[in-house]
């Protein structure tokens, strides 16, 4: 699945991921995190016929810096900002597990919903945050989540006697293939996004109470792409957006 360019005088950091899963899920804290961290991955894979599914793990109820918004209000307005950005990558369903914002826990109750989600929707690859980032602050939800979907993968989706409640003729244990975490100190893939990095930006642009002032052409837009192109330096191509890589026991 994994291939590296040979260049002249060069040699890249990280594998080229060039193929393309049937189904893949995004498992991410936040409304806007899943376009933040994969968001012009997972344009690219629906364009090309990938199922995406999202999971969608706390409301964002604390995401406001204006001190007249209520937790209600926010809620109301990321969860329309996130269906319209959704939207525009081609994700299909929108799994909201509707935990507070900031309360989120690494406890059992949280791994059996992502075990049931692995079970239903079958995703060969699941990407989300990286739990072991240490060079920069991550929130602490986002920790939370990278830890239960790790978890959750192995051995808990795979194994019949973990959660066996779940399973019916339909709902079985299930083997993801690989883990794809974002925001990583110590990416070891990347994926060409040339062609989706737009997709990303456009997507990125519906999160107006968090990102304000993105357009095309704009600051930020133009920062986004500074990153991406320096994620791709080393290849062939003009945008990269990289990640860990951690392929499931069998």
């Amino acid at each position: 699945m994994t291939h590296t360019f040979s260049m002249t005088n060069r040699t890249p950091k990280h594998d080229v991921i060039r193929d393309i899963p049937k189904r893949a899920m995004v498992i991410f804290a936040h409304p806007d995190d899943a376009e933040i961290g994969a968001g012009a991955t997972a344009a690219r894979w629906s364009a090309e016929g990938c199922e995406i599914t999202y999971v969608q793990c706390t409301t964002g109820s604390s995401g406001s810096n204006n001190t007249d918004m209520t937790s209600k209000r926010i809620v109301r307005i990321r969860s329309t900002e996130q269906r319209a950005a959704a939207d525009i990558i081609g994700v299909g369903e929108i799994i909201v597990l509707n935990h507070p914002d900031g309360e989120l826990e690494a406890n059992r109750a949280f791994l059996k919903e992502i075990v049931y989600a692995l079970r239903k929707y079958r995703p060969e690859i699941v990407l989300t945050h990286d739990q072991h980032r240490i060079h920069r602050f991550q929130h602490r939800d986002h920790r939370h989540v990278g830890t239960t979907a790790q978890d959750a993968v192995y051995p808990y989706a795979r194994d019949h006697l973990h959660f066996p409640e779940q399973l019916t003729d339909e709902i079985k244990p299930y083997k993801v293939e690989h883990l794809f975490f974002w925001g990583s100190d110590q990416p070891n893939i990347i994926i060409d996004v040339t062609d989706s990095i737009n997709t990303k930006i456009e997507a990125l642009a519906k999160h107006e109470s968090q990102i304000t002032g993105l357009s095309f052409g704009s600051d930020i837009d133009l920062h986004i792409r500074e990153q991406h192109m320096e994620e791709a330096r080393n290849y062939n191509f003009e945008y990269g957006e990289t990640f860990r890589m951690l392929t499931a026991r069998k």
